[in-house]
């Protein structure tokens, strides 16, 4: 399972419906995928819902959502209207991969690629392939080196203020108010990783305690908007 060479010459654009619960993180799908308007049509921009209007793809966001091994997921994969249902994401450990993929996911995709590459892909899997990212660098869980997520596309919150995507996601988690043990086991990085992605993160927020890291999220849109759609 490899990255497509060449787009797909489909005669129409491939309906496309984004999924996440924060509003900068679809922007920012919506911004990378503007340049390809013969070839992407976003129909459908789902806030933390499942949708209404049936799309070819739905493109998985997993910026503070759980992972393809969790229960969130279950109900997109569920919703007839969603089509084929692609992670995007950059956790490419061995078994999330695996997981999506055994959950009926028709593709993984690393967020270090270009747009470009990224259409082609989410071409590829509108015209039937199954796909994983040959960025991806396979590993086991707890195991070596996964995607550097400071190499991560598109928007999060807090990245104006120099948050790294990762750190923007802890802190998010943080300010939702999940456990250190919680965190750690949804972004599938170790206690000790944490706690020094952590200490950078609120280096860059000029805070020092988790009351002040909390506060600071909910003043830099690190909880998620009331739920929305929006259709075109």
């Amino acid at each position: 399972m490899t990255t497509p060479s060449s787009p797909s010459s489909s005669p129409s654009p491939l309906r496309i419906r984004l999924l996440n619960d924060y509003e900068v993180v679809v922007a920012g799908l919506r911004g990378m995928l503007a340049p390809y308007p013969e070839r992407i049509r976003i129909v459908e921009t789902d806030v933390g819902t499942t949708g209404e209007c049936t799309v070819d793809l739905t493109l998985y966001d997993t910026f503070g959502l759980t992972q393809a091994d969790g229960d969130e997921i279950d109900e997109v994969l569920a919703d007839p209207d969603a089509g084929r249902v692609v992670v995007y994401s950059w956790n490419m450990q061995a078994d999330l991969i695996q997981a999506a993929l055994d959950k009926g996911c028709r593709g993984y995709l690393d967020k270090s690629m270009g747009a470009g590459v990224l259409v082609a892909c989410l071409e590829a899997i509108g015209a039937g392939d199954v796909l994983v990212s040959d960025t991806a660098e396979i590993v086991e869980r707890g195991g070596g080196a996964a995607a550097d997520p400071a190499l991560a596309r598109g928007t999060w919150p807090g990245q104006a203020e120099g948050l790294t995507a990762r750190e923007a996601e802890i802190v998010a988690l943080i300010t939702r108010g999940l456990t250190n043990a919680e965190i750690a086991t949804r972004s599938y990085i170790t206690i000790n990783s944490l706690k020094s992605c952590i200490r950078s993160a609120y280096r860059k927020m000029g805070v020092e305690r988790r009351s002040q890291a909390v506060r600071w999220g909910m003043e830099h849109g690190m909880v998620p908007p009331k739920r929305e759609r929006i259709t075109q």
